[in-house]
């Protein structure tokens, strides 16, 4: 298979000589065009120059002798002096009398062949006098005339003849010389001269294509993606090329940096519970006391819980990236949803010392998955009730806009610092991973990720804004339902 560069080369050439050969038709054409409008001219004036002759004489405006052995003083006579002229003229001329008979011929025209003698009869009997020229193809001769005809009257008279005049054209439509060696010589020397400059300007090219395949193939793995391409004086488009594809490899970069991330803290949340169920396992075992062992299978359970819900979480963030999760849209009313997850935060508050307070609620429906939007909302209630010491307070409220509708929830709490904000929606991530992750507010830091993913499932968003030491707001916005159109 050819190369590119061989094929764009091939596509210049094709096209060089494409452009050429339609100029040389189109200078061709013009050239013969003006050339039958010449020569045309030339016949015109040939053929009235003629008639004049006829008509008025050589000398003295001598008028044309009639044939002695004619019965009408009408009918036209070539006298052998008035014949001399004519044949002088350069050119095929006959005259016919009023009936159409040829009575002069040119000695031009006198050594045609009997052939093209009979089709330039036939011809000058359709001829019209002061029409548009006829070409007229003589094959004895290789030539094509172009005919002009004009009609023989003398004021006062009638129609007394017509004389026929034939120009050759075949010498004055030929291509001249310096044409020929145009278009025969130079141009497809100025073709192979730029299909060779093409082929090298396509070689540069494919030189900077190759170095670029060749850098991305060097990043063969995950370790290799902090490097990035260069090149240099290579044009806009190469530039942008460069830029996007080291963009993509950025993205890769931070792609499998989270991954990284996202193993080693999956595996490390893994490790404490396996461990701490390993240890309630075997004093389960060694513990004489039947009280003892249920304590530690108490404890077994709980870990066994923990992960249960690591692995279910993990499982939803998983089957989310992959899009194999669906969400069963039904019209939910947001006010009922409301009202339950408040009661439930109510309880929790009540435990944590957090009073939990409905401020606003609207009669709104949307379209979405009840069982999602729940964890949704309960996500934000039970985090912010966590990270609220006993005392704080949790606001909740829910909001409707012409557009849209907003679930807020604004706590009292511990708040993140600025620098945190941009990450909280990422996998595992908590502000004190260490001090949260041994205290009672531990968590896996997987609940406002898959809360992200819900809200973006639903069509909406989930934002928040902190400040530290002054509490936190999380504001859940869902689209509302389409009115339908009316049929």
């Amino acid at each position: 298979m050819a190369s590119t560069r061989t094929n764009l080369t091939a596509a210049v050439v094709v096209g060089l000589t494409a452009i050429s050969a339609a100029i040389g038709l189109t200078v061709w054409t013009v050239r013969n065009a003006s050339v039958y409008r010449d020569v045309g001219r030339y016949a015109t004036a040939q053929a009235e120059l003629a008639a004049s002759l006829i008509l008025e004489g050589l000398e003295g405006a001598q008028p044309v002798v009639i044939g002695p052995d004619t019965t009408s003083a009408d009918e036209l006579a070539i006298t052998p002096r008035l014949g001399a002229i004519l044949g002088a003229l350069p050119d095929y001329i006959v005259v016919l009398d009023r009936r159409g008979v040829p009575i002069y011929r040119s000695p031009e025209a006198l050594l045609l062949s009997s052939d093209d003698a009979t089709l330039l009869a036939g011809q000058l009997a359709s001829l019209p006098a002061g029409g548009p020229a006829g070409l007229l193809s003589l094959s004895g001769l290789d030539e094509r005339l172009l005919l002009v005809a004009r009609d023989l009257t003398r004021p006062g008279t009638q129609l007394a003849g017509r004389v026929v005049v034939g120009v050759p054209t075949r010498e004055a439509t030929q291509l001249p010389r310096e044409y020929s060696f145009v278009f025969f010589a130079i141009v497809p020397v100025l073709i192979i001269a730029s299909a060779w400059i093409a082929y090298v300007a396509f070689g540069l090219t494919a030189e900077r294509i190759a170095k670029i395949s060749r850098d991305v193939a060097a990043i063969t793995d995950g370790k290799s993606l902090h490097r990035r391409l260069t090149i240099d004086n290579a044009g806009k488009e190469f530039e942008v090329l460069v830029v996007t594809l080291n963009a993509m490899i950025g993205r890769l970069e931070t792609s499998f940096m989270g991954l990284r991330r996202f193993t080693a803290d999956a595996s490390h949340e893994l490790k404490t519970p396996l461990a701490v169920l390993r240890a309630d396992v075997e004093r389960a075992m060694n513990e004489p006391s039947h009280n003892d062992r249920l304590v530690a299978l108490e404890e077994a359970l709980h870990e066994t819980t923990r992960m249960a819900d690591l692995v279910e979480s993990l499982l939803t963030l998983a089957r989310a990236d992959e899009g194999r999760f669906d969400i069963h849209r039904e019209p939910i009313a947001l006010n009922s949803l409301v009202q339950d997850v408040y009661e439930t935060a109510l309880i929790l508050g009540e435990g944590a010392g957090v009073a939990v307070n409905l401020q606003f609620t609207a009669d709104v429906t949307v379209m979405g998955d009840l069982t999602r939007l729940r964890q949704l909302f309960l996500n934000l209630v039970t985090n912010a009730i966590k990270y609220t010491p006993s005392g704080g307070k949790v606001d909740i409220g829910l909001g409707l806009h012409p557009d849209n509708v907003t679930f807020a929830v604004r706590d009292t709490g511990i708040g993140i610092a600025a620098a945190d904000i941009p990450y909280i929606f990422e996998r595992f991530w908590r502000a004190d991973r260490v001090r949260s992750r041994m205290s009672e507010r531990g968590g896996f830091g997987l609940g406002l990720a898959i809360s992200q993913w819900i809200a973006q499932a639903h069509g909406g968003t989930l934002t928040a804004s902190s400040r530290l030491g002054r509490g936190s707001l999380f504001t859940v916005t869902l689209p509302l339902p389409q009115p339908t159109p009316a049929t």
